[in-house]
C-alpha cells in the first residue's frame, strides 16, 4: 500500500526539510502540508540533503480534511491521551494493525500535529486510530522530525508492491473503506450519532480488524443495509 506522510501546520521550515530527509531515507516519498511555514525555505532545503524533491512535490493543502479525504486508513500521532480516542498504539503495534489490512487498504496515512500543541480534538476524530510513542521523560518530548524519523523507520518494514502486482491492485476497491461507509450508515440508522461515545468506539475498534474480519463484517453490513434501506 502507499503509506503517505501528512503534517499538519508545521511551523519551523527546519522540521518540515528533516521530515522529508527522514521519509525519504526510509523509502517513502508521499509527505503532504496542511498550512505549512515556507517548506522551500534554504533553512527547510539545507536539512532536507538530498531529499529536496520531496519537498518540491510535496502537495499542501488549506485544511486537514482534503489531506487525508482520498486514504482509506489514518493513523493520527498524539504526544497525550485525548478524549477523542480510548486505545492508543505502539509505533509497532499500529504497524502490525495496518498490516493486517494490506489487501483491503489501497492508501493509508500517518498524521502529525503541530510542534506545539499536536493534532486537535477533531482531527484526530477523524483518524482511524490513534498512536504515541512511549517517553522515558515526558519533557522534552520528542521533536517533530524525530518522530517523523521514527514512524518512517518502523513502517518501512512494510511490504512494498512492484510490477505487475502493484498495478493489479490499483483496480482493486479498498474494502476496507467501503466497510467503513456500509458501517456509518448502520449507526445513522439506529440512531447513534457521531458525536457520541459508543459510535467512536464502534469505529475505533473497527480499526483493529484483520483482512478476513473486514470481509466478513463488510458482507454482513452490506445485507444489514440492504434490508433496512
Amino acid at each position: 500500500m502507499q503509506v503517505s506522510f501528512i503534517l499538519v501546520e508545521p511551523a519551523v521550515p527546519e522540521n518540515i526539510g528533516a521530515a522529508a530527509r527522514a521519509i525519504n531515507t526510509m523509502g517513502f516519498t508521499d509527505l503532504r502540508l496542511v498550512n505549512p511555514a515556507n517548506h522551500l525555505a534554504d533553512k527547510a532545503k539545507w536539512l532536507a540533503h538530498g531529499s529536496i524533491a520531496v519537498l518540491e512535490n510535496a502537495q499542501l493543502f488549506t485544511s486537514f480534511e482534503p489531506a487525508v479525504a482520498d486514504l482509506d486508513f489514518i493513523i493520527g500521532t498524539t504526544a497525550k491521551k485525548r478524549s477523542k480516542k480510548h486505545e492508543y498504539y505502539l509505533p509497532e503495534v499500529a504497524k502490525e494493525i495496518l498490516y493486517t489490512k494490506s489487501e483491503v487498504i489501497s492508501k493509508a496515512g500517518i498524521v502529525f500535529g503541530r510542534e506545539e500543541s499536536g493534532l486537535k480534538n477533531c482531527e484526530l476524530a477523524q483518524c482511524d486510530i490513534a498512536s504515541s510513542i512511549p517517553l522515558k521523560n515526558q519533557y522534552p518530548s520528542i521533536n517533530l522530525a524525530q518522530s517523523v524519523m521514527l514512524y518512517a523507520y518502523i513502517f518501512s518494514e512494510l511490504p512494498k508492491e512492484t510490477g505487475k502486482h502493484k498495478t493489479a491492485k490499483k483496480n482493486l476497491t479498498p474494502l476496507y473503506r467501503e466497510l467503513k461507509e456500509n458501517a456509518q450508515s448502520i449507526l445513522t440508522k439506529i440512531n447513534i450519532q457521531r458525536d457520541s461515545v459508543i459510535y467512536g468506539r464502534i469505529m475505533e475498534r473497527l480499526a483493529t480488524a484483520n483482512e478476513d474480519d473486514v470481509r466478513l463484517f463488510l458482507s454482513f453490513a452490506k445485507n444489514f443495509n440492504r434490508t433496512f434501506e
